[in-house]
């Protein structure tokens, strides 16, 4: 093993160090394979949580590396997870990406010394369609076959070695799950490193056999063989740069056309011919007669009726799930923020710095990561749905309603992808070709509530329906929750129907999905989603939402009042006031307490008039005759403008605002208590069910994220279209929420 280690690995030659050993230099493993393969359990499998997510420069698309021990007396090899995908005739972005990655051509990740190509057994003359591709990328090459067990219970048998040597590359059989042929598989790629690169045998016809012999002579790639950079130059859709070489191309093209018919379609089948024979030879089919377990589940997840019942009773038990289990994380997150803010006050000095720690960045991360629990439920449902192979079935169901609305059926898995975050759901509008299409799909995707808006929801469903149920059994908040997913699902359908039959006519093409076996979910990699998740949205809370929350207390802070300086962030010298006075520390009278005259309490009153004279009170009161018919006043409408730089903002602007802290009254101890008691000048409380119901609909339907509006900056490449889906969503988000306000108060709702 050891010998053959170090014939394998790179290595310095020996004239650069002549007096000892060069160090063997770390390999540079891709992961290729198709969406569905098993790729992700594979990479999870052999990196485990030594692995890192960022972003490949310049673009959106998510990247994945990971450190995996080759062998013990070696340094541990780079492994990358690179986008799933079809073949390398790439149009989408990722697509691109992972095709320069396995040709050598990305200035940012080196070539790979071996690519490892992941193949479903159960699929396996479609997966090799790519394995066809990569083994003219002059690499060394080694499969690692998935889903053995499925295949067999299909009646499927291979004959590994049969397979190996019918296609000329390493194959091994591997469970991820079970762990199962890892340490071969690691062998076997150490094996290949350093070693010569496979070649395929399969042929096209005798006429462009010739055409691509002429063609090689001076080939365009240098990154190819030459009879590459020639079928490439052949069969690729644009035509060279170069002048001479776009003639020789055009020349051979014109003589394949008149010996040929649908000569351009002859790699495709010639690829396809060669894998059948290697198939027929490799694999043995039993039983095909037989409907598998996939099939008869099918029945009824895919039935016509039942199967759009299903799927709504799935969503129904995720929502009253998330609701149930998270309370107790919730609260015990909730009260350990307030402990800190009471230890910060106690430990610092009375004055600005204590309220900008306590009361701006305390009270602003606290109020946004004490709904974590939450959002770690929704990603590890989704996740469970995904591993499971639920969710193709899901876009299956939802297909037809997609089409009668003229949207792609392709659409159902970016908007899918905008519940978790609408910015994924645009980037994976890239995989939709028609321009008009996927235009639609970007101008609705925010529709979709993401988990932005879980903490908003939340919040108003905590501080007005919680204690509700329908039959003793079901939460009245889970309902209004779900009222609010779907209200966002069927806004996004009129106006996609309303775009696609205006500004973006045009008939949808056909949907085609594929549907994956069932398979037992690989819980490891939900933990590990769950994982990356989460450290996404505590580094979200740690440095966006941390420097708004900073910017909100300035706001509120600022400018400073003459004479004694008692800020909204000082709850102490607040609580004073309220003790001593009866009068609540924002300007509005307790209920139940008999406050002194007018004048003493105009001149107690000091961090009530902070609070309105300041530049975020300021804001917020010359927006308040706008917002005033949704039910809003002016301290919501700060915490409005601020949640169009992040919608959970709003949360952590409610905490400055009401300067939420143990100390800051005695009977609110939390912002559910302070949204609860808040009262408006005449005495009637600020908050009402009806105008938690407002706010909920006006989040649902306002397109209030920066960074999606950025990110459709990037997928349009124009700013019309961003502005556009701002401006349309805004005005849809105030007539719905004027109408619920207006038409609540009419039907006698208080």
């Amino acid at each position: 093993m050891s010998t053959t280690v170090e014939t394998t690995m790179r290595a310095p030659a020996p004239s650069a160090i002549p007096e000892r050993e060069a160090a063997p230099v770390p390999l540079t493993i891709a992961l290729a394979g198709n969406p569905n393969a098993g790729k992700t359990s594979l990479f999870n499998a052999l990196t485990g949580l030594r692995q890192k997510v960022a972003n490949y420069p310049g673009v959106t698309v998510e990247r994945k590396e990971g450190v995996w021990s080759l062998a013990s007396d070696l340094p541990p090899g780079r492994l990358i997870d690179l986008p799933g995908l079809y073949s390398l005739e790439a149009s989408a972005i990722d697509e691109q990406i992972a095709r320069d990655i396995l040709t050598g051509k990305n200035t940012v990740v080196p070539a790979p010394d071996v690519i490892v190509a992941v193949v479903d057994a159960t699929n396996l003359e479609r997966n090799l369609y790519l394995v066809t591709q990569l083994m003219e990328t002059k690499r060394p090459l080694v499969i690692a076959l998935t889903m053995m067990d499925l295949a067999a219970r299909s009646g499927l048998k291979i004959d590994i070695e049969k397979l190996s040597r019918g296609l000329g590359v390493p194959v091994v059989p591997v469970g991820a799950k079970q762990r199962r042929g890892l340490e071969d598989l690691a062998q076997q790629v150490l094996k290949a490193a350093g070693g010569e690169s496979p070649v395929a045998s399969w042929q096209l016809s005798n006429h462009a056999e010739r055409e691509l012999r002429a063609l090689a002579v001076n080939g365009s790639n240098q990154t190819l063989t030459p009879r590459e950079s020639a079928l490439g130059d052949l069969y690729a859709e644009e035509l060279p740069a170069s002048p001479q070489r776009r003639a020789a191309v055009v020349a051979a093209r014109e003589r394949l056309a008149g010996a040929v018919p649908n000569w351009w379609q002859e790699p495709v089948l010639a690829r396809y011919q060669w894998i059948e024979q290697v198939a027929r030879r490799a694999v043995i089919e039993e039983d095909r007669d037989r409907p598998d377990v996939t099939d008869r589940i099918d029945r009824v997840v895919t039935h016509r009726v039942f199967g759009p019942v299903l799927l709504l009773v799935v969503m129904l038990l995720i929502f009253q799930t998330i609701f149930s289990w998270a309370t107790v994380p919730m609260d015990l997150i909730d009260g350990s923020f307030g402990a800190l803010q009471e230890w910060t006050r106690g430990r610092l000095p009375e004055g600005l710095l204590a309220s900008l720690v306590a009361d701006g960045i305390i009270a602003g991360v606290g109020g946004v990561l004490v709904f974590l629990p939450q959002i770690l439920l929704l990603f590890f449902f989704i996740s469970l749905l995904e591993d499971s192979g639920y969710m193709a079935r899901a876009a299956f169901l939802t297909d037809r309603l997609m089409r009668g609305v003229g949207l792609h059926g392709k659409a159902f898995m970016p908007l899918l992808s905008s519940f978790a975050c609408a910015i994924p759901g645009i980037m994976a509008t890239r995989t939709i070709e028609n321009p008009k299409d996927r235009l639609a799909t970007i101008m609705i995707a925010p529709f979709m509530s993401c988990s932005a808006r879980l903490p908003v929801y939340t919040l108003m469903i905590a501080a007005f329906f919680t204690e509700r149920k329908i039959l003793g059994v079901l939460s009245i908040g889970v309902l209004i929750i779900m009222s609010m997913y779907l209200l966002g699902i069927a806004v996004a359908v009129i106006a996609a129907w309303v775009l696609k039959h205006t500004i973006l006519k045009g008939p949808p093409p056909p949907l085609v999905l594929e549907l994956p076996p069932y398979r037992v979910p690989n819980f490891l990699n939900i933990a590990q989603t769950m994982q990356s998740r989460a450290w996404i949205f505590i580094k979200r809370a740690g440095t966006v939402i941390m420097a708004i929350s900073i910017l909100l207390w300035a706001l509120v802070t600022f400018p400073r009042q003459p004479g004694p300086q008692v800020s909204p962030g000082t709850a102490g010298a607040v609580a004073q006031v309220v003790r001593e006075t009866g009068v609540e520390a924002r300007g509005e009278p307790v209920p139940g307490t008999n406050p002194a005259s007018s004048n003493e309490a105009g001149e107690l009153d000091a961090a009530g008039a902070q609070l309105r004279d300041s530049f975020a009170g300021r804001a917020g009161r010359l927006i308040e005759p706008l917002i005033a018919p949704l039910g809003f006043d002016w301290k919501m409408g700060i915490g409005l403008i601020a949640s169009f730089a992040a919608r959970e903002t709003l949360v952590s602007t409610l905490s400055i605002v009401y300067n939420v802290g143990p100390d800051a009254r005695e009977e609110s101890s939390s912002l559910i208590d302070a949204v609860r008691h808040a009262r408006r000048p005449d005495g009637s409380p600020a908050w009402t069910p009806l105008v938690a119901v407002s706010m909920m609909v006006f989040f649902v339907l306002a397109c209030q994220c920066m960074s999606t509006i950025a990110v459709v900056r990037r997928e349009t490449n124009s700013w019309r279209w961003p502005l556009f889906m701002v401006g349309y969503m805004l005005v849809l988000a105030y007539v719905a929420s004027f109408i619920t306000f207006q038409g609540g108060r009419l039907l006698g709702f208080a």
